[in-house]
């Protein structure tokens, strides 16, 4: 395991109780040809402030630094269902702050899931079209010039509050997580941005990670290597790094059969509900690799549940999925 020099950012808020809870999984694991005790889930969908998730973790330390460099008013990014977007809204409402969104898409893409909550925080929202990634953070960009001209005193929170400051709420968490399962082998998380990856290589070495392709970003290994070097200064390189890529199907955007099944046997064994974009694509990669020998009896994985279950309920897919899985009486 390469040696990390990660150390704690200058500043920080508190926004949510630590440490989330590590529960079994052992019906999905028989399901799966493993032991009972072979594998656990990291409940970081429990923690807390605006309907959950791992974006609390990084918000805990960029709404640190923005409060310390005098912000009163944050802009981010994200798609129009993002869980970044609302949790930077509840984390921002907490301390104070207004936010401002600049979503992909227009209004009336999306009137549920996240978009409500967005709503509920009292989020002001800036629609950017139809645009790629760099378009979206150029827009920002422009949007925060425009607050700044009026007097405010804006803060940009990057996508998916992704950068060294933010990726070190997972450095945290992958330490935590060791003070929990001493002797686990693999975690199993979601990629999307890429800094819970990366903090969590940085806690417990490239090894020990297994990261799943949600098809937010180009080139995830890269940017995961970056930050991972960016984060806790270890030596590591995107060829260094574990990923499934085989998840994404058709688009970021798309249910695809593999998700659909993650979503429904890990409900119906274990009462967990996932999401159809990052949590869901992270279980199907889980169960395609246990059913591959990737991940065998006798060895503890962790899954790392990140949260998003708004975003299960702005997408209609999921939805219609979902409701056609009910049985009859």
């Amino acid at each position: 395991m390469p040696e990390s020099s990660a150390t704690a950012p200058a500043h920080r808020v508190s926004l949510a109780s630590w440490p989330t809870p590590v529960e079994p999984m052992p019906r999905l694991a028989r399901a799966l040809g493993l032991r009972d005790d072979d594998l656990w889930i990291k409940r970081d969908d429990l923690t807390g402030l605006g309907g959950g998730g791992n974006k609390v973790r990084k918000l805990e330390w960029t709404i640190g630094a923005a409060l310390a460099d005098g912000a009163d008013l944050i802009v981010t990014t994200g798609a129009a269902q993002s869980n970044h977007a609302r949790l930077t809204c509840a984390a921002g409402a907490r301390v104070g702050l207004n936010t401002v969104l600049v979503l992909a898409g227009g209004p009336g893409s999306a009137s549920s899931g996240n978009i409500a909550l967005d709503g509920l925080f009292g989020a002001h929202i800036h629609w950017a079209g139809d645009v790629d990634h760099e378009r979206l953070e150029e827009v920002a960009v422009e949007v925060a010039g425009q607050l700044r001209g009026n007097g405010a005193r804006p803060a940009i929170i990057p996508f998916g509050g992704t950068s060294p400051i933010g990726a070190y709420g997972y450095v945290e968490a992958g330490r935590e997580l060791l003070t929990q399962i001493p002797d686990m082998d693999t975690a199993v998380v979601a990629v999307g941005s890429g800094g819970t990856m990366a903090g969590l290589v940085c806690a417990l070495g490239p090894e020990r990670v297994l990261g799943v392709h949600c098809g937010a970003i180009d080139e995830p290994a890269h940017a995961v290597a970056c930050l991972a070097r960016d984060t806790g200064g270890i030596a590591v390189e995107a060829a260094d790094l574990h990923f499934i890529l085989d998840q994404v199907g058709a688009g970021y955007s798309t249910l695809t059969a593999e998700v659909a099944d993650a979503l429904d046997v890990t409900a119906r064994a274990e009462g967990v509900v996932l999401d159809p974009i990052y949590t869901g694509r992270a279980m199907a990669g889980l169960i395609a690799a246990a059913r591959a020998g990737l991940i065998a009896a006798g060895r503890k994985t962790v899954f790392i549940h990140t949260g998003g279950l708004p975003g299960l309920f702005g997408h209609p897919e999921a939805v219609a999925h979902a409701t056609r899985g009910a049985g009859r009486a």
